[in-house]
């Protein structure tokens, strides 16, 4: 089902072949739209014109939605766009989910100069509709980890235009409202060759989709986290704060341990004092003291979430005192609830966390401040109740 990594050899260049799997669906139009190439994406496919009469929900009818996980599923398209270091992004197109072609000495892979985002599109009830959530703090994010990483990135109408096209384009794996939703991954990286540290020459942006369904393995179960004094997520001065690729492997090592042991994820420390909490591998962490509610500040270290923010308002308008502040372990040990944000977890509630060989369990289940919050939440995200925020965007 998925294709092997292979090398490419001339007697000029070596070329890496960077595999996201051959597409076999339909073909599929938006509307009457239809995408053009441009000089700046020539080496990738040739641009397919798409169809909107195509891709129905029949099409997918042998998937089993029940069975869902957040695992890579295949799609029909993915968007590309393609710009120098020292131009602007324009000209984007749709292509038929597959290969790109890198070279061995782009800038991502040799020093790691890369972005990425996540984000969410919902089918609404009626099953025709669908919504985004808050995709302009998306790409409004993404430009704020490119500035940092010294990347140019897409304008926000940019952004948001692609992710449109590209949820359309992959219209029918958009999952029945209430059995998941279709992930949708922004990827902005250095394409262009590099040998010496430096920024790349070239940039591409780069948006594909999978259907998914709940992230932890536990599914909406309560979770359980750990804390891992020998590792830390970030640091001072470093990139903690932008969501780059490169804040994410470095934890795989202690999550992969954590999970040996029978935990869900791990939960770290600072760097410099080793006692306040910031996050989890992948989420934001609250903690919930009667009608307080606590979580890390981002100060540099801490990835500021789109659904941490989220939540933050929500908990307000909900009559909740909210703080952002220093939160210590001595804080999450005298906690009533603890809860992780995501846009892949949602929210998460935690069952308890180990420190140092100690058990803390904390409260769960559907009275917990956590459970009011993610039903307000994901009733907004799927057009279930009124969205008087203006947080979602909708697509036909």
């Amino acid at each position: 089902m998925y294709s092997s990594r292979n090398m490419k050899w001339s007697s000029m260049t070596c070329k890496l072949e960077v595999l996201f799997r051959n597409s076999s669906g339909p073909f599929s139009r938006i509307g009457s739209n239809y995408s053009f190439a441009s000089k700046s994406v020539s080496s990738l496919q040739q641009p397919q014109m798409v169809d909107s009469d195509r891709g129905s929900d029949e099409d997918n009818s042998d998937i089993n939605w029940d069975e869902l996980g957040f695992g890579l599923v295949q799609t029909d398209y993915m968007y590309v766009m393609k710009c120098s270091r020292d131009d602007k992004f324009s000209g984007g197109e749709l292509n038929r989910y597959g290969n790109i072609e890198l070279s061995p000495s782009s800038g991502v892979i040799n020093y790691g100069q890369g972005l990425f985002e996540g984000l969410k599109a919902y089918r609404k009830a009626d099953g025709r509709g669908f919504l985004l959530f808050r995709p302009e703090e998306n790409a409004q994010r993404l430009q704020m980890g490119a500035e940092r990483m010294c990347m140019p990135s897409p304008t926000v109408e940019q952004f948001i235009h692609a992710v449109k096209q590209t949820v359309l384009a992959n219209k029918r794996w958009v999952p029945p409202q209430g059995k998941g939703s279709l992930y949708v991954r922004p990827l902005l990286i250095g394409s262009g060759p590099v040998l010496g540290l430096a920024p790349a020459p070239e940039y591409m942006f780069l948006i594909y989709t999978a259907p998914v369904g709940t992230y932890f393995k536990e599914g909406l179960a309560p979770i359980k986290l750990v804390i891992d004094e020998n590792f830390h997520r970030a640091a001072p001065g470093g990139t903690g704060s932008v969501k780059t690729i490169t804040n994410y492997a470095p934890v795989l090592k202690a999550q992969m341990q954590a999970k040996r042991k029978g935990f869900t994820d791990v939960l770290y420390l600072d760097s410099v004092n080793k006692k306040y909490l910031e996050e989890a591998s992948s989420c934001n962490l609250f903690i919930v003291k009667g009608n307080v509610i606590s979580t890390p500040a981002t100060r540099g270290t801490i990835l500021p979430g789109i659904t941490r923010k989220s939540i933050i308002e929500i908990a307000q308008d909900s009559g909740y005192q909210v703080e952002e502040r220093l939160v210590s372990v001595d804080d999450m040990v005298d906690a009533d609830e603890v809860f992780c944000t995501g846009t892949a977890v949602v929210v998460a509630p935690v069952e308890s966390v180990t420190y140092r060989g100690q058990r803390i369990e904390y409260k769960t289940g559907v009275d917990t401040v956590s459970q009011k919050l993610y039903k307000i939440l994901t009733e907004m995200q799927m057009g279930l109740v009124e969205d008087k925020k203006g947080w979602t965007v909708e697509l036909e």
